[in-house]
């Protein structure tokens, strides 16, 4: 069978689907005059509002007499779920490194991956056009990290390619040629990716994405490791310890042609398709015949680090502006995101009204919240806490460390680094990475880094490039400085008038804008101390009858601070929720009446005491 199947993997924003949009065209497989999108595999709205890959997507080229399968991966480590499974997929990696600034924390991360499985990578130095292209350096710097990451002889003999996804050429050198487009990669393709090895046996299929269907159900996309398979055949599903998950029958299987899905009447080993039919079985388990009695092999998938509580929104103003409130949709929602995605951890707290959900970092929750508020739910998060486990040896407590990678000018290397050690980083490396620029790389408690993100780019005037990966786990750094500033909280509940937030602005800034609907223990503003503040925002002028010489002044407001979603996760402390409903983003206390918040502030101080 002519077939190859191959996976693209780099780091955030190196260019991974703007090279496969180009592959696409430059292979026939668009018309001359189809108009199609920029960035074609970010097919989720979320992926294009924020120029991401959060979902792994496959698609296919017909290249001579060839067909390529092509997986594009997320560069994201808090989607590197998606990758360890993408990887027992294919036969062949193109590892993609930016001309300028070389490999990064998740380029390490996923070709790590990729020569564990014994992947031999085609190294490809993307963006050679910009200004301050440094392809040779580059280079040297991924054989190093290949070598680092104990790659084999073979592995370590990679074929390289220079050009740019963009201007849509590759040549084997960074000067060119540029007329033959994408051709030499395609040739490269064919000739260093082996074809996908095929053993002999019935029908065997490991599932590696799980996606829901309005018309077809569930669907499995997978390679098929032995055997051929048809609609109507009967399989069934096992776990990984070999236990019958279900049996029934297949209802389509659907190839992928381009970006599109083509139905098959008869799908053979080694071809990557979707199976639809079955309603148990879900990622890691292997699908096959009914005869077959062991699993095949998946990879082992690192654990969550990070984790929240999703509660139940019990706030003056719930159900107000979603239409999805009881714990049972939220309940439902959340074990259904688990099933399709590994990364993710998902438990029932103690009280009936709340989820505990584990994953691999704040971003990765934030678009799980994100995704959910878009779909009409409404819900209370409290703050990112780390996964702690227990050390055998000594009996205490370990957490997950990072390795922080920060690319920042000279001038603010100092605030970084001071920053950092306050957030019980300790630093590794410090060298120069070209235009006044320095690389900073520190092993820190993931606890220490969230939250970080914005102050570190207030701190460098958005000048820093921070780029994070899990590390392991070490012993208990201790307690490290949370927010310095207290918040404002309101005392009642209406509408803000805009009158008494002009009086009260000397206590901080605000958060909300005039008319915006507040209640009682709702945070409204940050207080300029290091205390919390009640205060009332809806005290309207005194009207009286008496005329004064003096003109009525004019109320000018300070523009609110705007909360993001993840600014606000980063931003609440322990005893505070960030309310979240499809139209709005309200900070909070956990406990709104301030009578109980004192009572649990004097048992806190009795206990630590």
């Amino acid at each position: 069978m002519n077939l190859r199947n191959v996976a693209i993997i780099a780091h955030v924003d190196h260019g991974k689907t703007t090279l496969v949009d180009r592959l696409l065209q430059q292979s026939g497989t668009f018309r001359e005059n189809q108009r199609v999108a920029e960035r074609a595999m970010d097919s989720n709205d979320l992926e294009r509002e924020r120029g991401i890959t959060i979902l792994a997507k496959a698609a296919s080229v017909q290249w001579k007499d060839t067909r390529i399968n092509i997986v594009d991966t997320p560069g994201h480590a808090d989607f590197g779920g998606e990758v360890e499974r993408i990887l027992n997929m294919v036969d062949g990696a193109l590892v993609l490194v930016d001309a300028a600034e070389g490999p990064l924390p998740q380029t390490k991360f996923v070709v790590s991956k990729a020569l564990k499985v014994g992947l031999k990578p085609i190294v490809v130095i993307n963006k050679v056009d910009r200004p301050d292209a440094r392809p040779t350096e580059v280079i040297n710097e991924v054989f190093d990290l290949f070598a680092a990451l104990d790659a084999t002889d073979e592995q370590l003999d990679f074929p390289i390619l220079y050009g740019s996804a963009k201007q849509g050429w590759m040549a084997e050198s960074a000067e060119g040629p540029k007329e033959a487009g994408m051709q030499p990669l395609f040739d490269l393709i064919l000739r260093h990716v082996a074809p996908p090895v095929v053993e002999q046996g019935p029908f065997r299929m490991i599932g590696t994405i799980l996606e829901a269907n309005p018309y077809l159900g569930r669907l499995i996309t997978g390679r098929i490791t032995s055997g051929t398979i048809k609609p109507n055949q009967t399989i069934k599903a096992i776990d990984r310890d070999g236990k019958l998950i279900e049996q029934g029958r297949i209802s389509k299987i659907l190839a992928f042609r381009g970006l599109e899905r083509t139905p098959l009447d008869e799908a053979e080993a080694g071809d990557i398709v979707a199976i639809a039919g079955l309603t148990k079985g879900t990622v890691a388990d292997t699908f096959c015949d009914p005869s077959v009695e062991a699993p095949l092999t998946a990879q082992p998938i690192d654990p969550p680090t990070v984790s929240m509580s999703f509660i139940v929104n019990n706030s003056p103003l719930a159900g107000t502006e979603g239409d999805k409130v009881t714990s049972r949709m939220i309940r439902d929602r959340l074990l259904r995101e688990a099933e399709g995605n590994v990364a993710l951890r998902v438990t029932e707290a103690d009280d009936k009204d709340s989820m505990e959900v584990s994953g691999r970092g704040e971003l990765q929750l934030a678009i799980l919240i994100e995704t959910m508020r878009r779909e009409g739910f409404e819900l209370s998060v409290s703050r990112p806490r780390v996964v702690l486990q227990k050390d055998e040896a000594t009996g205490g407590w370990m957490e997950p460390v990072e390795e922080v990678v920060i690319d920042v000018d000279e001038e603010h290397s100092g605030v970084v680094v001071q920053k950092m050690s306050e957030r019980k980083a300790e630093m590794i490396e410090m060298k120069p990475s070209g235009g006044n620029r320095l690389r900073l790389v520190f092993y820190a408690p993931t606890r220490g880094l969230i939250g970080y993100q914005g102050e570190l780019l207030t701190d460098t005037r958005g000048t820093a490039v921070m780029n994070r990966l899990f590390h392991g786990y070490a012993s208990y750094k201790g307690e490290i400085p949370g927010r310095r500033n207290g918040v404002l909280i309101s005392n009642e509940q209406g509408e803000a008038v805009a009158y008494a937030m002009w009086k009260l602005e000397d206590r901080g800034p605000m958060m909300i804008e005039p008319g915006w609907k507040v209640y009682r223990g709702m945070i409204v503003g940050e207080h300029t101390r290091d205390n919390d503040l009640e205060i009332n925002v809806l005290k309207g002028k005194q009207l009286t009858n008496i005329r004064t010489t003096s003109k009525d002044e004019a109320v000018r407001l300070t523009p609110p601070i705007r909360m993001t979603l993840e600014k606000a996760l980063a931003y609440i402390e322990d005893d505070e929720l960030v309310e979240v409903t499809p139209k709005s983003i309200r900070l909070r206390k956990k406990l709104l009446d301030p009578n109980e918040r004192k009572r649990a502030e004097k048992s806190k101080e009795a206990l630590a005491s």
